[in-house]
């Protein structure tokens, strides 16, 4: 994704309008209603519970009766709206690689680019696949056919339910992302609902007030979208539904944060009253939307403390506020660590009973190499053993390469496999953060700790950016824990091979155990199980 820079209607007549076409589009001719052959299958998992939060602990979710905690290392969202993306040959290696969800945009189409021009959001203008089709006459933009924003696109809705289908058959949750933030002119250009693109002349308007309620035939259009992709998904359990990506405000004074976010309360409205009449109790997915002026900023406590959202997605960037602290998670593509940032972001959402998702990280993703993927090996590690889920996106995955480099699927793709192995080895649903146990550890070492029952988990990593010299090279020495009186297996595990070193006993006592750790590079798991 780009990175952030950057009247209302009256209420009883813009509900009545908004009901009125989305029924008539939803029966249109060529469009088709959920049960005219679009559907596809997936209604056997109507019977079952979708994701849910874990009644345990909502941090965390609840599927298909396991807890589940959200990793992965994804492609670029394009799955369904980039015809020639082989996602099939993508979900059988993410399932492989133990990736439990994938995020999927239903509509936005990214902008191609010089510095990173072949992710699967970005598809060549004959190759983009959207709700509604390309029919003429005229041509839109991108020189293509103009929209027809009357008719339902059939291959559109197919490809969405063979992806649906597929992944649930795998066991993949799919996050499925409503909207996003448009970000600039020329990316707006590309939108199906911008007034040039579409025979109906929907969308005249400048690109900030995408996500407002400014323009009634506009808001019109993207209700009665909502409601037929809903008819259309709800019926799956391994869904649930983002708002918008990357919401933003304050790009210009007709485009206030408030605008954006009044925007998104409606969406989510609606959302929620059409899966209440459908009977499907799915989970919605946001935050607040951020300011691009007078700095970037985005503040966090409504996201977390407010009903709009059941899970709040947190895009890693400078200038996010919780609690009342800003916090520096890094710059967009910058080969940053931020490492003990990060974690402190991490600990400070547990205050909140309400899952956090560092989601579509960015520090370091486009740097397709070692370095930048042993950077977010690194931060998916201290969010998950800090309580929270992580979502990454792998810009190896393209088109033709569905599955990763060579290079990435023996690195990287792994590296993720084997966290999202090892979570499964710890009870992380009655885990608690409680790194007081770690009294002290090497230099340059930063450690995201847990209390599990039974034991003990922390994962310890160098915290050196890559521009310092020393960086990568060997950590060894101690660490001072306190634990209480008893005997504890104490053993070592590996991020990178996945394998876990033959354990030693040691003792607890009324003062700190001392434990010398072997070299390591980068970062190592420390794992302490109390014996009978």
């Amino acid at each position: 994704m780009t990175p952030p820079v950057s009247h209302c209607l009256h209420e009883a007549r813009c509900l009545f309008i908004m009901s009125f076409l989305a029924g008539f589009l939803a029966t249109s001719a060529t469009g088709a209603s959920a049960g005219d052959g679009l559907a596809g299958p997936g209604a056997k998992n109507e019977s079952r519970p979708a994701v849910s939060l874990h009644p345990e602990n909502p941090r965390y979710f609840l599927f298909r009766g396991k807890p589940l905690v959200l990793i992965a290392a994804t492609e670029h969202y394009g799955s369904v709206i980039n015809r020639p993306f082989d996602f099939e040959r993508y979900l059988a290696d993410a399932a492989d690689k133990r990736q439990t969800v994938t995020r999927t945009f239903l509509l936005f189409r990214e902008q191609q680019s010089a510095r990173n021009p072949s992710s699967p959001c970005k598809p060549e203008s004959p190759d983009f696949v959207t709700p509604w089709p390309r029919t003429g006459p005229g041509n839109a933009i991108d020189g293509e056919p103009r929209f027809d924003l009357d008719q339902w696109n059939p291959e559109y809705f197919r490809r969405l339910h063979r992806f649906l289908s597929r992944a649930s058959e795998l066991g993949i949750v799919v996050e499925l992302t409503l909207f996003s933030n448009t970000y600039g002119d020329s990316v707006w250009a590309l939108n199906p609902l911008r007034a040039e693109n579409n025979l109906q002349g929907v969308g005249k308007i400048p690109w900030y007030e995408y996500t407002t309620l400014h323009n009634g035939p506009l808001v019109e259009r993207q209700m009665a979208y909502l409601s037929k992709i809903i008819q259309e998904t709800s019926r799956y359990d391994n869904v649930y539904y983002e708002i918008c990506n990357e919401s933003g405000g304050n790009a210009d004074p007709h485009a206030s944060v408030a605008d954006v976010d009044a925007w998104q309360e409606r969406v989510a409205r609606l959302v929620r009253d059409e899966l209440a009449r459908l009977k499907r109790p799915h989970l919605v997915f946001g935050s607040q939307a951020f300011g691009y002026k007078p700095a970037f900023r985005q503040e966090l406590d409504q996201s977390f403390a407010e009903k709009t959202f059941d899970a709040v997605n947190v895009h890693p960037l400078p200038g996010l506020v919780l609690a009342g602290k800003e916090y520096m998670l890094g710059h967009f593509m910058s080969k940053q660590l931020v490492l003990k940032d990060f974690r402190d972001f991490c600990r400070a959402s547990q205050a909140f009973r309400k899952p956090c998702v560092p989601d579509e990280d960015n520090t370091a993703s486009m740097y397709r190499d070692p370095i930048g993927w042993t950077i977010h090996r690194k931060r998916a590690w201290v969010a998950l053993l800090s309580q929270c889920h992580y979502d990454y996106i792998d810009f190896s995955i393209t088109v033709g390469s569905e599955t990763g480099t060579r290079q990435s699927s023996r690195m990287l793709r792994t590296w993720m496999k084997h966290l999202s192995d090892f979570m499964q080895t710890i009870d992380f649903v009655h885990a608690k953060s409680e790194p007081d146990w770690i009294v002290q550890r090497p230099p340059h070492v930063v450690d995201a700790a847990l209390t599990l029952p039974g034991g003990y988990v922390a994962y310890l990593a160098d915290d050196r950016e890559v521009t310092d010299p020393s960086g990568g090279s060997p950590i060894s020495g101690a660490v001072s824990l306190r634990i209480p009186k008893g005997n504890y297996r104490a053993s070592s595990y590996s991020p990178i091979t996945g394998a876990s070193s033959p354990g030693i006993v040691i003792k607890g006592a009324d003062t700190p155990v001392s434990i010398e750790l072997a070299p390591f590079e980068h970062d190592v798991v420390l794992q302490l199980s109390r014996l009978p």
